[in-house]
């Protein structure tokens, strides 16, 4: 049966006279329900890529050149762990795949800095040999967010990564190391830069071209040029644990959307620490929980429509509210999956209902905004907009509300600029076609020659789950052989 979110005027009364049937409109706008869900619609095909050969081929070769850099890090010193799990999330850290602090960040833009955007979080500690909750050292700083002791860790590990470590003495005579989010960004960044020199020194046909590589706050921007492609690494180092944090246990306790649709066990399957701080915590000590892997879990239990309506109210806030900067998306990204647990599944899944997402989006966000609170999905007595001034809250909040008063107009502006960026990317794409830049395709040294069937693999990888995460699992040592997974499956 149809779900529909408000009453619609019946064709006939009681006295059976003809009562004209009005569209659906949206009572604050007065717009068309159905002219929205066209605009969402529109503005999804804009949005969402597709890939030819060529391109999945590129992003492979990209992809690739990362790992290899990375593996190079790893041998500079070893600090690195030998056999690594990276997490590939599609999508930079601007669009709000990780809670990180927007405010550190270059401002780029898809279409004229960048054509794919992706976030990697390296692990450059790992913990995963336990079963039981970690608990961490959140004593001096703010929910959410914890100081990592190296006493966790073995006599071998702490020797490495004395220097990115800040140092308490205690009475007792005793040092305990912390691990330092800024002084590993440091390392990480000056690494990186050695290797890059290095590897240029030998260039090899086809190799991406490395365009920028810059340092915002504690992460590593790098783009790469790849034939007429270019992709935006945010590299991030973080510290990578098995199991689930004990300040959020109390959430495993409570009825969610996911229950009976995915396991418990792959959504806690472990957590990250990112190199960020609250407001006013300690930028040296302080490092913040993220649960990327569970979110990419998540993801999957999130309906097309719901995830449609998303995708376009982040396009509006990223251009409406980025200066001053007070809502990232990584907010708007909590109160879905608050909403998800709200409101029953029946009525998330229907499928022409993106416009009433969209506009609930929005009336969240507003509400959020007045009230000062959005909660952490994950640590909810975690508020993460205590730190807003009331006048910050206001000012964004006011323009929210023209939003709300003319969905349909922003939606427009955010079709345009989708088509721009676009339009960019294909006037450099021609570009480069006309000048002959050399392609991972005409790469003649035969070991390096790039396997068709991969590059066929992927693109069928990328065009089948869009918007969705990918792991990459990879040795170092050995860089041949990539092992892709799309949330739980593997290729």
């Amino acid at each position: 049966t149809k779900m529909l979110p408000t009453a619609t005027p019946s064709s006939t009364n009681n006295n059976n006279k003809i009562i004209p049937s009005y569209p659906e409109l949206d009572f604050r706008s007065g717009a068309r329900i159905e002219d929205l869900n066209r605009l969402i619609l529109e503005f999804s095909k804009h949005d969402q890529r597709e890939y030819d050969d060529q391109r999945a081929l590129e992003i492979h070769t990209a992809k690739d050149f990362i790992f290899s850099m990375l593996g190079m890090v790893q041998k500079l010193d070893q600090k690195l762990p030998v056999a690594n799990e990276y997490l590939l999330l599609s999508g930079g850290v601007r669009e709000g795949v990780v809670d990180m602090d927007l405010d550190e960040l270059s401002v780029y833009a898809r279409g004229t800095d960048y054509d794919m955007d992706f976030t990697l979080l390296v692990p450059a500690l790992k913990l995963h040999d336990r079963n039981q909750p970690v608990t961490l050292d959140m004593r001096h700083s703010a929910l959410c967010h914890s100081w990592l002791s190296l006493r966790l860790f073995d006599e071998g590990t702490i020797n490495k990564w004395k220097d990115c470590c800040t140092v308490v003495d205690h009475i007792n005579g005793a040092t305990n190391y912390f691990f330092s989010p800024t002084l590993v960004a440091d390392w990480f960044y000056e690494s990186i830069s050695v290797v890059l020199v290095e590897i240029q020194k030998k260039p090899q046909r086809g190799m991406p071209r490395v365009e920028k590589v810059e340092r915002n706050g504690t992460i590593i921007s790098v783009i790469l040029g790849v034939g007429s492609s270019r992709m935006l690494y945010d590299i991030v180092p973080v510290v990578s644990f098995k199991g689930w944090p004990a300040v959020a246990q109390s959430w495993l306790m409570e009825n969610h959307f996911w229950d009976g649709k995915i396991t418990e066990e792959e959504v806690i399957s472990g957590f990250y620490l990112v190199p960020a701080c609250s407001h006013k915590g300690c930028k040296e000590n302080e490092w913040r929980l993220s649960f990327a892997r569970s979110e990419v879990q998540l993801k999957k239990c999130i309906s097309a429509s719901l995830m449609q309506a998303y995708q376009a109210c982040k396009a509006i806030i990223i251009k409406l509210l980025s200066r001053p900067k007070a809502i990232s998306p990584y907010h708007l990204r909590s109160m879905m999956l608050w909403a998800c647990d709200r409101l029953p599944a029946t009525y998330l899944s229907q499928e022409d209902f993106s416009a009433h997402f969209l506009l609930g989006l929005i009336d969240d966000l507003q509400n959020c905004l007045v009230n000062k609170m959005c909660p952490n999905y994950f640590i909810p007595q975690c508020n993460m907009l205590e730190h807003l001034s009331d006048e910050m809250a206001m000012l964004h909040a006011r323009k929210l509300s023209s939003v709300r008063s003319d969905p349909a107009e922003h939606l427009r502006t955010t079709i345009e600029h989708a088509k721009a960026a676009n339009r960019l990317t294909l006037e450099l794409h021609w570009r480069g076609s006309a000048s002959n830049l050399p392609s991972p395709q005409s790469d003649a040294g035969g070991e390096h020659q790039p396997d068709d069937r991969l590059a066929k693999k992927l693109q069928q990888l990328v065009t089948e789950n869009p918007g969705k995460s990918i792991s990459v699992f990879i040795n170092p040592d050995d860089v041949t052989r990539p092992h892709f997974r799309i949330d739980d499956k593997f290729f």
